[in-house]
């Protein structure tokens, strides 16, 4: 019987955790597994813990939004170190990715006894940031500072904060002029967007790259050009169902490292948590991760 360790933030979005948790402990107790709980001061204590708990053997059950999943797997990234989510934040865009069921009798049953299948990561590094290690996707642009305003709103919850920020963003961006290196090839670029994904979904369900796989060892690099704004709110529409690809202002390449530059100061974020701004190199670790989906 597998054992688990179970990582809450009770300083983000903690009431929403907890009640996550709970509704997945009942049927691993009643199913006779051990269950333990840690709850972190930050990002970076959950990541201490999750490496502590994994160096003991236990299945780490990384409780929380994109973030959270990201941190904790990041820090798991390259071990031997079992991952389970139990989503509980505004986006759970990896977890959607991993196709994890929302009922909690079905995802204990997941974490119970399904085999863990191996997933990519990506390395994230930039001269005034630590490296660092995330899942999901890694986004330059109007996206990234749409993710600042969602993260900061206290009256929206959910798809409407980032659908808030989103518009917020758009409304006093700029194009950028980008300079992006796919695998030492140059691609100049002007306009809303770069994203490094490795997940298909990002900003809580959107579908910024339809054909990204998880274990492909590829990034997929979504660049979206400059556009009048009414055409980019029909852009933001079409991310619902991937549907923007077809359209001309978008270009995807693929990869496994990209650079990610630009004229002017871009900000740029990760997994919904790392804020920073570019110059950023963003790299691939094939099969890195072991998680429980």
């Amino acid at each position: 019987m597998r054992q688990f360790t179970a990582i809450v933030n009770p300083t983000a979005g903690g009431s929403a955790s907890a009640a996550a948790l709970l509704t997945v402990a009942r049927p691993l107790r009643e199913a006779g597994a051990d269950l333990e709980t840690e709850y972190s001061r930050s990002l970076d204590h959950a990541r201490e813990l999750a490496r502590e708990a994994g160096r003991r053997g236990r299945v780490v059950l990384a409780v929380g939004g994109d973030g959270m999943a990201g941190g904790i797997g990041g820090a798991l990234s390259g071990t031997d170190a079992l991952l389970g989510l139990v989503p509980a934040g505004r986006g759970n865009d990896f977890a959607r990715a991993l196709d994890l069921p929302t009922d909690p009798a079905a995802l204990a049953q997941v974490l119970l006894h399904h085999d863990p299948r191996k997933v990519d990561t990506i390395e994230v590094e930039s001269a005034v940031h630590p490296r660092t290690v995330v899942l999901g996707s890694v986004y330059a642009g109007v996206d990234a500072l749409a993710n600042r305003h969602a993260n900061n709103a206290t009256l929206l919850r959910g798809a409407a904060s980032y659908y808030a920020g989103g518009l917020r963003a758009v409304t006093t961006w700029r194009a950028a002029r980008y300079r992006v290196t796919v695998d030492g090839r140059e691609h100049p670029h002007t306009g809303y967007t770069v994203v490094a994904a490795n997940s298909g979904y990002y900003g809580s369900g959107r579908l910024i790259a339809p054909d990204a796989r998880v274990d492909d060892g590829l990034l997929d690099v979504v660049m979206i050009r400059e556009a009048p704004r009414r055409l980019f709110f029909a852009l933001m529409n079409d991310l619902r169902t991937g549907a923007h690809v077809h359209r001309p202002q978008v270009s995807i390449l693929r990869g496994r490292q990209i650079r990610i530059e630009a004229d002017r100061e871009v900000p740029y974020g990760a997994d919904g948590e790392v804020e920073a701004t570019l110059p950023v190199t963003v790299g691939v670790l094939p099969g890195a991760l072991r998680v429980l989906c």
